[in-house]
């Protein structure tokens, strides 16, 4: 029996020393949620700079395909004009221009690609977070009342029903002990009483028997013949 007390004792006091040891559960959920929160801005703004990337590559896009037409214009005048050299020039002004255009073209794919997943990493990363926080404010209240029964079962396990019987039993025999030195005292005075009841009772009757006695003697008295005195012898 002893043996399994100390046992009890020493898992008891490992167990104190985990849960003293051990992070707060409701801090680290909080801290958890918070750091989704500053991945959440951090990618919407991520998301709003590769859309702003996105917009302004399709300006230079659109940029440059007005400019290769431009040049276009430019060398068909050249050409009406019967300057050769001049449109030549001008069709390698637009050739120039039109490159660039696919090439913003290009990098706008990529961008648009980038925009989506960067658009689904976000909305997924919004149902996490909301997923986050009610499983949170589940694990914070269960954690909670973990940790209430935890401190119940703790102060219920200092209370066993052994020492609480034994408990009741020291109780009930200063009880028992109270009432039989209540008891004893009262014996005692109602013998002390009855004493001097007696005592009384005895010295009145020494006394009845005392005058009885008197009167007897008295009586006695009174009826005895009064002694003649003897007689001289004759002479």
């Amino acid at each position: 029996m002893d043996l399994i007390k100390r046992i009890l004792r020493v898992i008891q006091a490992n167990l104190n020393s985990l849960i003293g040891s051990a992070e707060d559960p409701e801090k680290v959920l909080e801290q958890a949620v918070a750091e989704m929160q500053d991945n959440l801005v951090r990618l919407r703004q991520g998301v709003a700079q590769a859309i702003a990337t996105q917009k302004r590559t399709e300006r230079q896009a659109i940029a440059a395909q007005a400019a290769a037409e431009k040049w276009y214009r430019n060398a068909q005048l050249a050409l009406e004009q019967g300057n050769e050299i001049l449109a030549r020039e001008a069709l390698t002004k637009r050739r120039a221009y039109q490159e660039t255009a696919t090439s913003l073209l290009n990098q706008i794919g990529q961008q648009t690609e980038i925009v989506n997943r960067l658009k689904t990493d976000m909305r997924s990363l919004e149902a996490k977070i909301s997923e986050a926080k009610t499983k949170k404010d589940m694990y914070i209240a269960r954690a909670r009342s973990a940790e209430a029964s935890y401190k119940l079962q703790e102060m219920l396990s200092g209370i066993s029903p052994t020492s609480s019987l034994n408990a009741f039993e020291r109780m009930e025999e200063k009880v028992l002990q109270i009432e039989a030195q209540s008891a004893a005292i009262s014996q005692l005075d109602s013998d002390d009483l009855q004493k001097q009841f007696t005592s009384l009772e005895s010295g009145n009757s020494i006394d009845a028997e005392l005058a009885s006695l008197k009167q007897q003697v008295l009586h006695e008295a009174d009826n005895t013949p009064p002694q003649q005195l003897p007689q001289a012898p004759e002479s």
